[in-house]
């Protein structure tokens, strides 16, 4: 199975069991307590779900992890002192992920079922359940991935491989078969400080614990409404997503980025993208430009809404035009954070 996947492009493979796992459900319990998950109300909505596998499918007696990278190419930080171009996370400069390894997720089951079959361990399709998950549905895949010992989930939270680095995608197939748990990978972080050092807006409240009402990948893409103004200027050119505290990882650098599935690499036009070019998209616009990608989830108004708030980041008087011609948008977020980024620039302007 292990080598199947390995065919299928899944650079990590592991076994977990289905049970609960009362430290990880205490930590989501305590994480929502403190409301740490912001507007993300499907968290707190399916908490039981998430508490263990079976709690979503009590049939489920084992959980084959996996995880498919997507080392960057280039320094995902490059762009830091580019105040013209705009930064988009790694993970959404390719094709979506949810299409990529979800489809590579199905092959690998209905690989499993037919083999399980094949051994007398059931009929299939109906003697031998599978389900397969990527990232929408109340699976707590870190901590799967961590008891199935594809890695560890490190300071900044995120699963780190000896392997891979910070870069794994993560999906999970749910079964009925019984499989031997591989057995959880050890904690590798030690002292490392790296990941909270990083971190422009200060949400790590404490290593291992993340307080996403600060996290700048949550304000960019799961924040509906204005971004706090406590924390714009953090921004800087970030406009969907943040990779500074995986970057950092020490441990990135055993991550092969020829072992990268190719369906991730950049898209020229996302990679470095011009933020007047952006500032231009209307509805239209914006959804021909994102097909394809994770990006196009989260909609042209909170897009334009994030490209606002990095053109009052940047300095650059030349996109004031754009920006007035924003403050009359249908939109009040738009609006609103179009006359944010005037006042911005507005010294700038001044000879």
């Amino acid at each position: 199975m292990k080598a199947e996947a390995a065919r299928l492009g899944f650079g990590a493979c592991g076994i977990a069991p289905a049970a609960e796992d009362p430290l990880a459900a205490r930590r989501l319990e305590e994480w929502l307590g403190e409301g740490a998950h912001g507007q993300m109300e499907w968290m707190a909505a399916r908490a039981h779900h998430r508490r263990s596998p079976q709690g979503l499918w009590p049939e489920a007696r084992s959980v084959i992890a996996l995880g498919m990278s997507y080392a960057p190419t280039a320094d995902p930080l490059a762009l830091a002192d580019r105040p013209d171009r705009a930064r988009i996370s790694v993970y959404a400069q390719g094709q979506d992920y949810h299409d990529t390894v979800k489809k590579a997720l199905k092959a690998l089951a209905r690989w499993l079922v037919a083999e399980a079959a094949r051994a007398g361990l059931g009929e299939a399709p109906d003697g031998i359940g599978v389900k397969v998950f990527v990232d929408t549905a109340p699976v707590m895949e870190k901590p799967l991935g961590q008891a199935a010992g594809l890695g560890w989930q490190g300071k900044h939270t995120n699963l780190v491989s000896r392997d891979h680095g910070s870069w794994l995608f993560l999906g999970a197939i749910y079964t009925t078969l019984a499989f031997a748990p591989d057995g959880p990978a050890p904690d590798r972080c030690g002292s490392c400080q790296a990941c909270q050092r990083a971190c422009p807006t200060g949400a790590f409240p404490a290593p291992y614990r993340l307080d996403a009402r600060r996290c700048i990948s949550y304000l960019t893409i799961e924040h509906a409404g204005p971004v706090p103004e406590e924390f714009r200027a953090a921004l800087g050119n970030r406009i969907y997503g943040c990779d500074d505290c995986l970057a950092v990882c020490p441990w990135n650098k055993f991550a092969v980025v020829a072992a990268a599935n190719r369906a991730f690499l950049p898209r020229a036009e996302l990679a470095a993208p011009r933020l007047a070019e952006l500032l231009a998209l209307d509805d239209a616009g914006f959804r021909r430009l994102f097909s394809g990608s994770p990006i196009k989830r989260i909609g042209r108004n909170r897009f334009v809404r994030n490209c606002l708030y990095a053109a009052g980041n940047s300095g650059e008087a030349g996109l004031l035009a754009q920006i007035r011609a924003l403050m009359a948008d249908p939109d009040p977020v738009v609006a609103e954070a179009a006359r944010w980024a005037g006042e911005r620039l507005r010294p700038a302007a001044v000879p």
